[in-house]
């Protein structure tokens, strides 16, 4: 077996390693150039609620039925 030292390798994995490096520092400066960010209006929620929405929803909770019943026996 050679020795990596000796034979030159190292310098080959150290360019490798680099040249990874500069491809991927490139394709994100690329991607953050192209990338145009619109501005997004703010939204407000309306957090008032009316009294009698709440009254209304509130005797619709009382008339709710449930579709389905469950066995009497568990099997």
């Amino acid at each position: 077996m050679e020795n990596p030292f000796e034979s030159g390798h190292i310098k080959n994995y150290i360019l490798l390693y680099v040249s990874v490096i500069v491809i991927m520092v490139l394709f994100f400066i690329a991607s953050s150039l192209f990338n145009d960010v619109q501005d997004l209006e703010k939204k407000v929620f309306n957090t008032e609620v009316i009294e009698e929405e709440v009254l209304i929803q509130t005797t619709e909770k009382k008339e709710f039925q449930p579709k389905f019943q469950l066995l009497d026996k568990a099997y």
